[in-house]
Formats: C-alpha cells, sequence, structure tokens
C-alpha cells in the first residue's frame, strides 16, 4: 500500500481523499490543514484510526512510513509544500497550477529533477473519456486540418458560489484562468504542443483583483485559437474548447461532453462520460512509483501552461512569447 498524506482539506482535497478510500492501491495516512477542525474531519470522515492529523505540514512530509504527499492548498504555498515534500524524499501530487507563476514553477522543476521522486500534476484532462477523444479524433484527422481552437468562459459569478475561499478573489494567485482557464490551456498543449505566441485584452474586476474579462488570441504548432472569457454577468457559467477543422468541428463543453459539429442540425453527441479521473490519476501515480510506466502530467509539463497564463496577464494587448518576453528563459 502507497501511504499518502493529504496537505489541505478543502474540497479538492476531500476529493482525493475519498478516491483514495476507494482505490485498492493507498492508504490515507495523514491530514494536514491550517484549520485543524478540518483537517480532523477529513481524517474521520475517509482515514482509519491510524489517520494523523496536523495543521503543521512540515512534520506531515516527515513521518516515518510516509511514501507520497498529495499537495492541495492555495498557489502561492505549492513551492514550500513541494520543497519540503522532497527534501523528505517523498512522492509527490500537486494541485494544480503548479504555482502562481512560471518562475516559481520552473524552480519546482528544478527540484524534482534533482531527486528520483515521482512527481505529478493533477491536470485531469490526460484522463477525461471526452477530452482523450478530442484529442485522438484531432490527431486522427476526423475534423480534417485543424484551423481554429476556441476557449470560452463565462462566470455569472466569481468566485463561485460553491468556492467558498477569499483568495480565489485576488489577482497573485487567483482569479478564474489560473482557476478553470490552466485546464483549457493544457487541452491545448495536449492538442498542438506548447502555446508560441499570445496577445490578450485583460480587465480586472478591482485593484489587485481577479481578470473580469478577457479577449485575446494565441498560435499553437501553426493553429490560431481565441480566449474569450466574462464574469459577473447575467447568464449561465460555461467552459469549453471547440477545435474547428475544414471537414468538421468538436466541442468538449460541461467538463467532459463531447460533440460534433455543436449548434448545427447534423449536431452528433461523441461521448457522455464523466470518467474516474481521481482514481485514473492515483492508478498512473502507483505504476510510476513501482516503475511500471505512469502517463503523469509533469511539472514541466505545468510550467509551460503557467508561462502562457503569464503571458496573458503581461500582454497589454501586444504579441507576448510565453516564458520568453513574459520573462523566464
Amino acid at each position: 500500500m502507497i501511504q499518502i498524506g493529504i496537505v489541505g482539506c478543502g474540497v479538492i482535497g476531500n476529493r482525493l481523499a475519498a478516491a483514495i478510500d476507494d482505490h485498492d492501491r493507498y492508504e490515507l495516512a495523514a491530514a494536514c490543514d491550517l484549520d485543524a477542525d478540518r483537517a480532523a474531519s477529513l481524517a474521520t470522515d475517509h482515514g482509519t484510526d491510524r489517520t494523523a492529523t496536523t495543521t503543521d505540514h512540515a512534520s506531515l512530509v516527515e513521518r516515518d512510513g510516509l511514501d507520497a504527499v498529495y499537495v492541495g492548498v492555495p498557489p502561492l504555498a505549492h513551492r514550500e509544500v513541494v520543497a519540503d515534500a522532497l527534501a523528505a524524499d517523498k512522492h509527490v501530487i500537486c494541485e494544480k497550477p503548479i504555482a502562481a507563476d512560471a518562475e516559481t514553477g520552473r524552480e519546482l522543476v528544478a527540484l524534482a529533477e534533482e531527486t528520483d521522486r515521482i512527481t505529478a500534476v493533477n491536470l485531469p484532462f490526460r484522463y477525461t473519456p471526452g477530452f482523450v477523444r478530442l484529442r485522438e479524433a484531432v490527431a486522427a484527422g476526423e475534423i480534417g486540418a485543424p484551423r481554429r481552437v476556441e476557449l470560452r468562459f463565462r462566470f455569472p459569478e466569481w468566485p463561485r458560489e460553491w468556492q467558498d475561499v477569499a483568495w480565489l478573489e485576488s489577482r497573485e494567485q487567483g482569479g478564474p484562468l489560473r482557476e478553470v482557464g490552466t485546464h483549457f490551456l493544457f487541452g491545448v498543449q495536449e492538442l498542438f504542443g506548447p502555446i508560441e505566441a499570445v496577445s490578450a485584452d485583460v480587465g480586472y474586476s478591482g485593484p489587485d483583483a481577479y481578470e473580469a474579462d478577457v479577449v485575446g488570441t494565441f498560435r499553437a504548432d501553426g493553429v490560431r485559437g481565441t480566449i474569450d472569457l466574462l464574469c459577473d454577468h447575467a447568464g449561465e457559467e460555461e467552459n469549453s474548447i471547440t477545435v474547428v477543422g475544414d471537414e468538421a468541428s468538436l466541442s468538449l463543453t460541461a467538463w467532459y461532453r463531447l460533440v460534433r459539429n455543436r449548434g448545427r442540425d447534423d449536431e452528433e453527441p461523441l461521448v457522455d462520460e464523466r470518467g474516474d479521473t481521481v482514481s485514473a490519476l492515483l492508478t498512473e501515480f502507483a505504476a510510476a512509483v513501482d516503475d511500471d510506466g505512469g502517463d503523469l502530467v509533469s511539472f514541466a509539463e505545468a510550467t509551460r501552461v503557467q508561462a502562457v497564463l503569464d503571458a496573458i496577464h503581461a500582454s497589454e494587448g501586444d504579441r507576448v512569447r510565453p516564458g520568453i518576453d513574459a520573462g523566464g528563459e
């Protein structure tokens, strides 16, 4: 059994703990949160009578017999927790985004490269059935030559009602681009490789507050893309990625539904299955720990996504090359 500890016992931490409950390769050994009651609640709901709780992540990562650490704290705290876990010779799963900025992400890449520990970032499109089918269809030429990739986000309220955490409102580490856009920009990277250039006009909801209005373009492997984000408006929430080819289009909506030629008379649903992406991540991570493969999103892949987010914020309408014009190598 892989003995795993969870640092950060919020919504995502509890989701991971529930998946650990159902997985035959893991046991929840420890839980950490600055709120002692939250750590205790997670341990009670998902652990055993041997599950330890603490408010200090440093004591958790040093725990004897612990094999791996899941890092589910806000982005600004990722570096410290990940670095301490690696220094304690633990394997690490880090929640997305890898960090609040790409510079910190590159530091984490370097730290991971100095160890033989398994590291991964939780970006579930790698395992989402609808997205996997989208990736395979585009690669197989089922829509013809890709002509455009379109990202569209609508948030009537930000943070969303169920996200009761103040840090999501901050420009420094929150906002819908980091929280949601990360997934879809990773999706573009899965489809076409690294995004080479971006240009965006970004409007913010207030000083030091999250982006509420983004209109931009980007390019990856010669395919042009658009990003259209709006918060605090009348209407329904929407998150979608559409790849338009010269023969057909494919749209992934609501995180998992894949539709061919969405909105046309010949619209055809292709996938309507959520899949258990957290369980898939745990399975692939266990395979990697066992030195038996393991299809994981690397720290480097996640950092390339964060470099795109940095570039969008830095653009001010100008063309920016992620990781170059926005800072970094």
